[in-house]
């Protein structure tokens, strides 16, 4: 009978399913269903005596992810390694929405800022030079560069995640909650740095001296409270998708629709 445990193997076909992980993108979930594309053949050799149990698995992870497609095999082994050892999905979860910002940054510096205008200058200055070697050069050294760097995320995802689960498996519900509130944070601060509202609004208010002075309802709530009204609208969108079910298009068009009738009024700028 075959075995439902997972090989090293396992976790390195996984890492390379990397390649697909943009095949999926959306505006809906972004990499989601990427996400849950790449982990679909370890979950259904973990799965394959319950098709209940493995389609609950895939809708769980066609959610919302977003990270450096090169990088991913690191969270996707991690991900495998604490499912294989029985750790609460919520607490997975976590883990996961925390490391796809981090690595994101890192991923997109090493790729977009380091390897490929390296690569690039490189094989430019040979193809000017009239050597096919050139592009060459540059496509061989890009490619088998991230396919290196798959393959060593998605091994060193697997040695982690079954160093942290032996170690710290009494602990684990503690890092999930860190993790989760790191990935708190790193919303909070795309929140408020992300989402540009402020008012125009203003009133005249008379002086004990009888002078008028003009006051600015956008200075006096940043007064008490600054970026307030980025982080109450951000708060709406959260409401509207976990209690009253929103997809992504509706509060696409609820956003276009208020930011013209608003701005109509003036009473946002």
């Amino acid at each position: 009978m075959a075995s439902n445990q997972l090989t090293k193997s396992d976790y390195l076909k996984t890492g390379l399913r990397a390649h697909f992980l943009q095949n999926g993108f959306n505006y809906g979930n972004y990499q989601g269903l990427g996400y849950a594309n790449m982990l679909y053949p370890a979950l259904r050799k973990m799965y394959r005596d319950d098709d209940d149990k493995l389609q609950e698995a895939l809708k769980e992870n066609v959610e919302f992810f977003n990270t450096n497609l090169h990088f991913s095999p690191f969270i996707t082994s991690l991900h495998l390694v604490m499912l294989e050892n029985g750790t609460p999905t919520s607490e997975i979860r976590n883990i996961k929405m925390a490391l796809m910002g981090p690595l994101a940054g890192i991923g997109d510096s090493l790729v977009q800022f380091c390897l490929a205008p390296l690569l690039s200058t490189i094989g430019a200055s040979l193809a000017m030079d009239g050597m096919m070697m050139g592009p060459i050069l540059f496509f061989l050294g890009m490619n088998l560069t991230l396919l290196a760097v798959k393959l060593l995320t998605a091994s060193f995802g697997y040695k982690l995640g079954t160093s942290i689960v032996a170690t710290l498996s009494e602990k684990m519900e503690q890092i999930s909650n860190v993790a989760s509130m790191i990935g708190v944070t790193v919303i909070s601060g795309l929140a408020v740095n992300f989402v540009k509202i402020s008012t125009p609004l203003k009133y005249v208010a008379s002086m004990p001296d009888n002078q008028e002075k003009v006051v600015a309802i956008q200075e006096m709530i940043d007064a008490i409270a600054p970026r307030l009204l980025p982080v109450l609208f951000t708060g709406l969108m959260y409401y509207l998708i976990k209690v009253k079910k929103w997809t992504t298009y509706k509060l696409v068009i609820l956003t276009v629709v208020a930011g013209i009738l608003l701005s109509s009024l003036h009473l946002i700028g």
